[in-house]
């Protein structure tokens, strides 16, 4: 097909692999090749999903082929590449964070900038029909002027599974080790705050803490430094609304919202869920029959039965699904999303939403979150 942009993936790791799955929704993108730091899982990377291994990272960025450097590196190389891609020339699309520390980040924004390139940052989730959904049900205002949200990241016991075994499509290993010592607030926080400022604008804000509260995540961890494994942070947005932010690898998995108004109450059951089941409750309305009969049976038995109903009733999605390729439960993301809509706003000389002082003040909010900062006023957007 003529007239496609031209990508590059740096990095071949565990999540590279859902983004060749969903590369496929995006006919307009091409695939110029990739590069990793490490040969064998190049080589079984490349040889896998049938395309180009580039020889270094240098000449992925010399390729006039590729419009759109993807950085799908560890965290602690995200700056690096970022800005060598953006001397290269490159636009540049970036797995959370963009840096390590907001000043990293801001000088990539101000590079960005000067360069007349888009930096744009992940993840895609906040582009997704359940983000657009729930925009819609916000804008007609049946819960009235949202006032207060609850926003989960909990991603489970996973260090009590079994971990060493997961691998991806193409066979790389998950990462856990490398995931533990960075801790679940970098990788997770970013999912929920991308929902939350696209919905209620900036953050004023972050009042959070931060702790490892399970230091032994198993084999090969014992001896060290981890990361924060429980986070919890509250963002007072300047337009009013306040947010709790959880983000753990211990309590049972959650990815839920609740938004919650003058009139009635949103609840999003998954935020990982590219057309997640979206409720809304209204405020002194009858609930659903089911509802109501769970709970006389639970007064019945004297017991709280072991499951949990989404409060409200389901609000129907005005359009069908379209058809596309997700990955499986849990990561049901549309991950190239982020880099089409960065593609098609470079063709029409827009910016995308999730770019710039955008990307650099979600940055600054998950990075907070992550130290546990007690009194934080991020970036200003």
């Amino acid at each position: 097909m003529s007239g496609r942009t031209g990508i590059a993936f740096i990095g071949t790791g565990f999540v590279a692999d859902y983004y060749m799955t969903t590369l496929a929704n995006h006919p307009q993108l091409r695939l110029a090749g990739v590069w990793d730091v490490d040969p064998a899982r190049l080589r079984q990377f490349s040889d896998y999903w049938k395309v180009r291994a580039f020889a270094s990272a240098d000449e992925a960025f010399a390729d006039p082929a590729v419009a759109i450097v993807v950085n799908l590196t560890p965290p602690e190389s995200h700056h690096a590449v970022n800005k060598a891609a953006l001397l290269a020339g490159k636009h540049v699309y970036c797995e959370k964070p963009l840096a390590m520390t907001v000043d990293e980040a801001r000088e990539l924004v101000g590079l960005a900038a000067e360069n007349g390139l888009i930096l744009a940052g992940a993840p895609a989730n906040a582009l997704s029909d359940a983000r657009a959904h729930c925009a819609d049900i916000l804008a007609s205002s049946v819960i009235g002027t949202p006032r207060l949200a609850y926003a989960e990241m909990e991603d489970g016991p996973v260090f009590l599974d079994k971990w060493q075994e997961w691998r991806s499509r193409s066979g790389a290993k998950w990462p856990a080790v490398h995931e533990f010592e960075i801790g679940c607030t970098l990788e997770h926080a970013g999912y929920a705050t991308s929902w939350l400022v696209s919905l209620f604008g900036p953050v004023a804000n972050v009042a959070a803490f931060s702790a490892l509260t399970f230091p032994n995540k198993g084999p090969g961890t014992e001896a060290l430094a981890l990361g924060p494994d429980f986070s919890v942070g509250c963002l007072t947005f300047r337009s009013g609304l306040v947010a709790r932010l959880t983000s753990g690898l211990a309590a049972p998995r959650d990815r839920s919202l609740t938004i919650v108004g003058d009139k009635g109450t949103i609840v999003v059951r998954d935020l990982w869920d590219n057309r997640s089941p979206i409720h809304v409750e209204l405020a002194g309305a009858g609930r659903p029959l089911l509802h109501r009969l769970i709970e006389r049976l639970e007064w019945q038995f004297q017991r709280k039965f072991p499951f949990r109903l989404t409060a409200g009733k389901s609000v129907s999605y005005p359009h069908a699904a379209e058809k596309s390729v997700l990955p499986a439960y849990p990561s049901q993301i549309d991950f190239v999303r982020g880099i089409a809509v960065q593609a098609d706003a470079i063709r029409t000389g827009t910016k995308p939403f999730f770019s710039g002082e955008t990307a650099l003040h979600l940055t600054d909010i998950v990075l907070a979150l992550n130290a546990g900062r007690r009194d934080h006023t991020p970036t200003a957007l």
